[in-house]
């Protein structure tokens, strides 16, 4: 990127390549050395040419940005240079792991300061990684990628300030080109075959399941769980002699909820077709004996092997529903189904990681094909921070949706809480985020470090507990807060929306989590 002769011109020129790319959100946390991008990011929003996001913290940035990407829209991230570059970090993997077109851009000091103990100067070049294309300007070309992140880290020299007012010039949005279709290839019939449906694998994973009439076993957000096809308790039956009888494996997506799946894939006596994933590391990690980019069928196979599973689903599900009606006080997954069941045709639901997409992948409803409900996850790590704001991205990045929701624990909502810290300028999606609170973190002892012989030190190396009143916390941002403790209270409260950001914590109990679990797990057909 050659031409510029100043800090403004250059910040300029930056802005105006991003519109022409197709950029409509940059989300900007402030800072001195950033102020020429933010001038002229500024100047595009009021005419019209981007919306512009302010948040103070980066980490904060970084993910309403994630989550505006996550549902299609094309954003940006600006914040200025040394450690605000490194808490744009987090987002950056994710986006990287779940190949995601987030721009990331950095102000930096001039070159000639480099390697010098200039205040806030750090090596910002290449500073995410091998896994992220960075472009380092003026020097290098600005071309964003299609198939991941690309950090844009602009040198920036003084004077920071613009000594005019700037009118960007208008911009025609560049159509995005649809995808070539890969060429297709059959599978045959015959081997007892499933479907596996990580997240992101979209549609298509539906539409060979239910063409071949295999089985269709799909994480919530895979895209896929739609149709009769689609089970609701497969994790439960993968570890029964149905389960053992599968010859083959369709797996799309990134398939991340469960070890029954996991220990299904990597079986040596299950033949596995892996269609491919997006994401920086397309390598599956367990064994795949064929690579299909667009698998296809020619007919039905035996009606038998699907019923088999669907009989199987039904008694399974039918216990697993008595067994939670019949729980003294409310539990995680009944908070799941709630929420699952008030997604409406057209709406979002946003989960969170750890506990809360587990239970929902056992009691998610039955959604119909053609709904247009999106349920979506940061799965690429599948780490709990930023949850909140890629939550808030996606509400705001999906404006005709019919509502929005939002799934975490107690942590997760902790881990990013300043995320509800909005200045008043700043635009608020109707947002209803549900808090499965039980005071710590209740996955780690559903795992082998909650087992009973390592009771002694678990509260203090795993379940956390925090005592934080959520209430308190959710008063000193403003933001309505309801507290439930059963059902019947949490479906009055997600049908009753007070419109804007508000917080809805269902009350659970930890102690019994591991007991509950077993028990389930348990569940035979």
């Amino acid at each position: 990127m050659t031409g510029p002769t100043s800090s403004t011109d250059l910040a300029r020129a930056v802005v105006t390549a991003l519109l022409e790319a197709g950029v409509t959100e940059v989300v900007l946390s402030p800072g001195s050395r950033n102020a020429p991008l933010s001038f002229a990011v500024h100047a595009a929003a009021e005419a019209g040419l981007l919306r512009l996001h302010t948040r103070v913290d980066e980490r904060t940035a970084a993910f309403l940005a994630l989550g505006l990407t996550k549902v299609g829209a094309r954003a940006a991230v600006l914040c200025t240079s040394g450690t605000a570059v490194a808490n744009l970090h987090p987002a950056v993997l994710e986006a990287a792991h779940t190949g995601l077109p987030l721009v990331v851009l950095t102000a930096d000091r001039p070159a000639r300061l480099r390697g010098t103990a200039a205040n806030q100067t750090t090596d910002q070049v290449g500073v995410f990684g091998r896994l992220v294309t960075t472009r380092d300007l003026p020097d290098d070309a600005l071309v964003l990628a299609d198939d991941g992140p690309t950090h844009l880290n602009v040198q920036l020299d003084e004077p920071l300030v613009p000594a005019d007012r700037w009118v960007p010039p208008a911009v025609e949005r560049p159509a995005r080109p649809e995808p070539r279709p890969a060429a297709e290839e059959v599978l045959p019939l015959g081997p007892r075959t499933v479907v596996v449906a990580g997240d992101d694998a979209g549609p298509p994973a539906r539409v060979l399941a239910e063409r071949a009439g295999w089985p269709l076993l799909a994480e919530p957000t895979s895209g896929s769980r739609t149709g009769d096809n689609a089970l609701r308790c497969y994790r439960l039956l993968l570890d029964t002699d149905l389960g053992r009888s599968v010859e083959r494996v369709v797996v799309a997506g990134h398939p991340t909820l469960s070890r029954p799946v996991t220990r299904l894939l990597s079986r040596a006596d299950v033949e596995v077709v892996s269609v491919p994933a997006r994401g920086a590391w397309p390598d599956r990690p367990f064994p795949v004996d064929r690579v299909v980019t667009r698998p296809v069928v020619e007919g039905r196979d035996d009606p038998a092997w699907l019923e088999a599973w669907r009989e199987a689903d039904r008694s399974v599900a039918r216990q697993l529903d008595r067994l939670l009606a019949a729980e003294p006080g409310l539990t995680p997954h009944e908070v799941a189904a709630a929420v699952s069941r008030g997604v409406p045709p057209g709406g979002l639901l946003y989960v969170g990681a750890s506990s809360p997409v587990r239970d929902l992948d056992l009691v998610v409803a039955r959604y119909d094909v053609g709904d247009r409900r999106k349920v979506v996850a940061n799965r690429g790590l599948a780490g709990i921070d930023g949850t909140i704001s890629s939550a808030i991205g996606a509400a705001l990045g999906r404006p005709h949706g019919s509502r929005n929701l939002a799934l975490m624990g107690d942590v997760t909502f902790l881990h990013d809480s300043g995320a509800l810290v909005l200045g008043p300028r700043e635009v608020r999606p109707d947002l209803t985020i549900v808090v499965v609170n039980d005071d710590g973190g209740a996955i780690f002892s559903m795992l082998e470090q909650g087992a009973p012989e390592h009771a002694d030190p678990f509260e203090v190396l795993f379940g956390t507990p925090h005592g934080v009143d959520l209430a308190s916390l959710c008063a000193a941002t403003r933001t309505p807060h309801w507290r439930v403790d059963t059902v019947a209270e949490l479906e009055h409260a997600l049908a009753s929306p007070n419109g804007g950001i508000e917080v809805v914590e269902a009350v659970v109990d930890r102690r019994t989590r591991r007991d509950l679990d077993e028990r389930i797990r348990a569940l035979r057909p």
